[in-house]
């Protein structure tokens, strides 16, 4: 029996949210209701502006959020799509 292309992303993405600090961070974007800068999140959470980047991009990677950049400043949000796509209900147990 061969794998399913979408089990294997989901497993991809169990893996990246196994980190509690990420689920942290995906929470505070789902509750934030629009984007926020990595600076927010780390002080929400008491990380350094460095170590919120290095998780949000394992999020990036794995398609659970997007990142958009206006100068020097980075702006996070939620892909919807990819929660929709293979962790339908996910957000709202959160």
């Amino acid at each position: 029996m061969k794998i399913d292309k979408k089990d294997i992303q989901r497993a991809e993405i169990f893996k990246v949210l196994s980190d509690p600090n990420r689920l942290q961070m995906i929470r505070i974007l789902y509750q934030a209701h629009r984007e926020l800068t990595c600076g927010e999140v780390g002080e929400k959470l008491d990380l350094s502006k460095s170590t919120v980047s290095y998780h949000f991009k394992k999020l990036r990677k794995v398609g659970l959020t997007n990142t958009r950049k206006e100068a020097q400043i980075k702006y996070l949000s939620l892909n919807m799509d990819t929660f929709e796509k293979y962790l339908p209900g996910f957000l709202a147990v959160l």
